[in-house]
């Protein structure tokens, strides 16, 4: 083959309308990832995007938002316990996973401000 895929770009998570508050409050202001700016040809659209790693998350406007339930980005982590311990600190309820113990990575979900699941892991 004369192409090869080299990663992710961003991961796209939606929420309903006027939700760019509530999204920087959880995203930066919560988890500490850095607003991206949207190009101005997209900001019409609403929604906001962020930089997690070396890849972006961007939050959607949906018209008729249903949040993803079973769908979900997973976030890489370093010292996820500490992690947990801020996000329970801050009154978030955390979702622990115990299906899979023995395979060597320590896990988490929650939910973001729109009800869409997010997964946190460590890989031990």
């Amino acid at each position: 083959m004369s192409f090869h895929f080299t990663g992710i770009d961003h991961v796209q998570l939606a929420a309903p309308e006027g939700c760019e508050p509530e999204a920087r409050s959880f995203f930066t202001g919560l988890l500490g990832w850095m607003e991206v700016p949207k190009p101005a040809s997209l900001m019409k659209r609403g929604g906001v995007w962020f930089q997690c790693g070396m890849h972006q998350i961007h939050i959607g406007v949906q018209k008729d938002f249903i949040p993803a339930k079973k769908a979900h980005p997973a976030f890489h982590v370093r010292n996820i316990d500490a992690l947990k311990e801020y996000i329970l600190q801050k009154g978030i309820p955390v979702i622990e996973d115990d299906t899979r113990p023995n395979e060597g990575v320590k896990r988490f979900f929650l939910t973001d401000p729109f009800g869409n699941r997010l997964e946190f892991l460590e890989w031990l």
